[in-house]
This record gives structure tokens, C-alpha cells and sequence, in this order.
């Protein structure tokens, strides 16, 4: 295959509003070197990680939910600082269409997917990772480079390239909450923010382990909760029980964070992934320590996390729920649509052919 000089993608030329996001059709296509591969992009998912990347959320200034657009800052991205301009996408479906020296373990033609977080130990951080469209460029492109250690082989699945490229940041996330709080079957479990990309990943993916499954949903969006297996779909605002949950899945945050600590049985497990609703909250020590809460942050995945879910991709297990696709270079649209949570489940970008 003659590959092109140039290629199509999406330049984020630092931190701030829809207009950092830059269309361009002269960016140079990448050329593999040593245990690295070419990946052909397919479809790429849209992510809130992708938005907040793009407005500096991460930096730890910024204190709310809406913080970001309006102020400087310097250490946006996962890591820290980032390497503008950037090609963002932590959502890669593709297939491989070169290879450099030594990547031998994947063949030409390989249809492959990745973690969005890639470990990368070194001494004193065993958990250090490479997040794909942060530290290094990712998927908003006609062409990614990519570690072969990184990527998994689904040619075998049944699912479309668009439903494999709404997996990896949903579905890698909520697999490692639900696996950090070792929610078992016909334990109880609550997920908020039920109806985004996490929460309805985390909702399929929990009741596929026959966990009894609390989602927390605006009631528009409640036939789609119950769809991805949902047992019972409460109102975002509803007063929660106390005592009542094995498990707590989180990805919200912000002011009801105390409610959420509530409704954690003696001796049950909260974990969180995000805080769309805000990062800063409060609560009462005694209602974790004299109730025995064990309390999970989560962005580290285990290699084990991500091949159990390649695992049930290749087996046509998971079914994401894809509310609409985009041209790639109608990147803005398809954030704006995001972010105003009016849509279930994943949006995800098509590049040009």
C-alpha cells in the first residue's frame, strides 16, 4: 500500500473554546519506527475527556464543573503540560497499514483497538499511564501511530468499526470502577450519570455480571437506561436511600457527593471516574469511617482490565449505544452536542475516506 504524504485531522492548537479546534488537510502522516505501527483510522469516539482537555479542566486551578474556557492555564492535560498542537482521540478504531522495525505481531490488515490509558510503570509510579490524544496524538486524525504493545486485534468481532470505537474510554473506565469495587452477582449497585458514555457502559457492563442495577438518569433518557439493562432508573434528583448499595459507581460528583456516601451499605465500596457536576464536594468522615467505606479513585487500568473486554468485543457481548455519528472535521458540532448531555450514550467521528 502506498501510503500518502499528508493527511486530514484535527489540530488542537492549545486550551480554550471550539475555535482551538483546527481542520487541517497538510498534517504530515506519521511514519512508523522501531515496534511501532500505522493505524488507518475508522471511526473515533467523542469523549468528555476530549472537552476537558480542550478547556484545561485538569489543571488544579480550575475548582467547578464549568471552570476552564476563561482562564490561562498551563498543566491541562492528564499529565500536565501538552505538546500543542495536538491530534486528540482516545477512541481508536482502525487498521493497521504499516509497520516498523520489530512490530511483527500483528499482521497488515489487522482491524485493532486500544486502551485510552496505556501503562507505563517506571520506579515509584507502578501506575503511570500514556493517555492516547493527550500525551501522545491520538484518533481525530486519517492516520494514528501507535505502540503494537498498545493495541488489541478485533478483527473478529461482529460489531461495526463505529460500535468498537464507542469502547475503549466508556467501557475500559467503567469495567475498571466496576472491577476496583469488585461488584459481584446479585449485589446492588447505583450508577449516576447514567445515560452518558461511563454510565451506560458501567450499567451494560454490571448487569452483565448479574448485579441487581440502580441508575440515576434524567427521566428523558430513562428508556435508554433501561434498554442497556438497567433495573431500576431513578430522577436524577431523587432522594436516595441510605444503606441500600453494595457498590456506588460515580462519575458526577459535585453537590450530592454527601448522598452518594449515604446510600453506601456498612462496609460497601464508591468508586469514582470523573465529576461532571463539579471536582470539589464535602461530606462527613464519621459516614465513611464508623460505616467502613472503602473509597476508589480510578483511572489506572490493568492490562487484564482491557483484554477482558477485547474478550467480550470478539465475542459480540457488548452492544454500545451510538446516538450519531459525524464527519470528522465537524468536530465542534458533535462536542457542542456532548456537552449538552441531550443524547444517550456515544457520539463518535467519522474520518474522511
Amino acid at each position: 500500500m502506498t501510503l500518502p504524504e499528508v493527511m486530514s485531522g484535527v489540530y488542537l492548537l492549545g486550551h480554550g473554546g471550539p475555535e482551538m479546534l483546527a481542520w487541517r488537510e497538510d498534517i504530515p502522516v506519521p511514519q512508523p519506527g522501531p515496534g511501532e505501527v500505522l493505524v488507518k483510522v475508522a471511526a473515533a469516539g467523542v469523549n468528555n475527556t476530549d472537552i476537558n482537555t480542550r478547556i484545561g479542566w485538569y489543571a488544579p486551578e480550575i475548582t467547578s464543573a464549568t471552570d476552564g474556557v476563561d482562564q490561562e492555564v498551563e498543566t491541562g492535560g492528564w499529565g500536565g503540560a501538552l505538546p500543542f498542537p495536538l491530534i486528540q482521540g482516545g477512541d481508536l478504531c482502525g487498521h493497521i497499514v504499516a509497520r516498523g522495525p520489530g512490530a511483527a505481531r500483528l499482521p497488515l490488515g489487522a482491524r485493532v483497538t486500544c486502551p485510552n490509558g496505556n501503562p507505563r510503570p517506571v520506579p515509584g509510579a507502578p501506575l503511570a499511564i500514556s493517555v492516547i490524544g493527550s500525551e501522545f496524538n491520538g484518533a481525530f486524525a486519517q492516520y494514528c501511530l501507535m505502540l503494537e504493545s498498545d493495541l488489541r486485534d478485533v478483527s473478529a468481532s461482529p460489531l461495526s468499526d463505529i460500535e468498537i470505537a464507542a469502547i475503549p474510554c466508556a467501557f475500559g473506565t467503567a469495567e475498571g470502577l466496576l472491577s476496583r469495587a469488585d461488584l459481584a452477582a446479585g449485589q446492588h449497585v447505583l450508577i449516576t450519570g447514567a445515560s452518558g458514555g461511563v454510565g451506560l457502559a458501567a450499567v451494560e457492563l454490571a448487569a452483565l455480571r448479574g448485579a441487581h442495577v440502580t441508575a440515576l438518569s434524567s427521566a428523558s433518557k430513562a428508556e435508554a437506561v433501561r434498554g442497556q439493562g438497567a433495573d431500576d432508573v431513578l430522577d436524577r434528583a431523587a432522594k436516595l436511600p441510605r444503606d441500600a448499595y453494595d457498590v456506588v459507581i460515580d462519575v458526577v460528583g459535585g453537590d450530592g457527593w454527601p448522598d452518594l456516601i449515604r446510600a453506601v451499605k456498612p462496609g460497601g465500596h464508591y468508586a469514582v471516574a470523573g465529576a461532571i457536576a463539579g471536582p470539589m464536594v464535602t461530606a462527613d468522615l464519621r459516614e465513611i469511617y464508623l460505616r467502613d467505606i472503602t473509597l476508589h479513585g480510578c483511572t489506572y487500568q490493568a492490562p487484564a482490565i482491557f483484554d477482558r473486554l477485547v474478550g467480550m468485543i470478539n465475542a459480540g457481548r457488548l452492544k454500545p449505544l451510538i446516538s450519531r455519528t459525524y464527519p470528522m472535521q465537524d468536530i465542534a458540532r458533535a462536542q457542542a452536542d456532548f456537552a449538552e448531555k441531550s443524547l444517550p450514550g456515544k457520539l463518535v467521528l467519522l474520518p474522511p475516506e
